[in-house]
């Protein structure tokens, strides 16, 4: 457990499922402390607290909030929170970004069911501006450890037009350029910003693309692995990102799709 006593704490944001928990379970394998925020329906919330308990069992604290992230208030009440469970020695090692809200719309529609201009702003706002508030958020609270890392996901969606998508396309790419500059004004802070770029995978918010199944497919074809990437796979590289040894890699968009987008 490489984070074992080191007190180092996992601030999660989208962490109940998806990518945002392969990452939880990784990390509370190795030892991390756990704050995961999470937006989810009430009738969810005994599968989730189940699932929370089992990453207790390797001796670390989690400590959970079902609440809107995007709220400055919310925001500010669970790094207060955070700030009395982790003590005088305790540090934040990773901000890990994985907020999924966002609208998938058509532009172009015979009713009035098509892409608007506030869908853009709802979209931009929570899935990469968020980022930003958070992370300067831990650093007025003075909550990174010294060698910390920011990291959030991006897709090859960044780059590639796909129907429906156009909101989500342009909130990656606003996700990335946040990171590449915070990579620069951060790093006197001793703070790297990165963002990974997953393959498909088979989560809720992928699910929600309309025509994911054909998006799935193509990538099993595309994969020389031929299978889908995991949310365990990704939780494998921020925790790689974690480690000592990775300090040096900074502002970067690290693709983790097994090759599925050489094809």
């Amino acid at each position: 457990m490489n984070f074992k006593n080191k007190n180092y704490w996992a601030v999660i944001l989208g962490g109940s499922s998806g990518l945002g928990f392969g990452t939880a379970k990784k990390l509370a394998q190795q030892g991390m402390n756990l704050c995961i925020v999470h937006r989810d329906r009430k009738e969810n919330i005994p599968h989730i607290k189940n699932e929370f308990d089992l990453l207790r069992e390797h001796d670390i604290h989690v400590i959970s909030f079902n609440a809107d992230a995007l709220i400055a208030d919310t925001r500010n009440h669970i790094l207060s929170t955070l700030k009395e469970w982790m003590g005088k020695s305790g540090r934040v090692r990773v901000l890990v970004h994985s907020i999924a809200k966002g609208n998938l719309k058509p532009m172009v529609t015979i009713d009035d069911s098509s892409l608007q201009n506030n869908d853009f702003h709802i979209t931009i706002d929570a899935m990469a501006i968020s980022l930003y508030d958070w992370t300067k958020a831990l650093i007025e609270q003075k909550l990174f450890s010294d060698s910390a890392r920011v990291i959030s996901f991006t897709s090859e969606g960044n780059t590639k037009a796909w129907p429906y998508y156009a909101a989500v396309s342009a909130a990656k790419a606003t996700l990335e350029a946040i990171t590449r500059n915070m990579a620069v004004e951060l790093a006197s802070l001793g703070i790297t910003s990165n963002c990974i770029q997953a393959g498909a995978v088979d989560t809720p918010s992928f699910r929600a693309i309309p025509g994911n199944e054909k998006f799935a497919a193509l990538a099993l074809k595309k994969n020389p692995f031929k299978r889908l990437t995991t949310p365990e796979d990704i939780g494998n590289i921020v925790y790689l990102l974690c480690k000592d040894e990775a300090a040096w890699i900074n502002g970067t968009v690290i693709k983790a799709d097994g090759g599925e987008s050489l094809q």
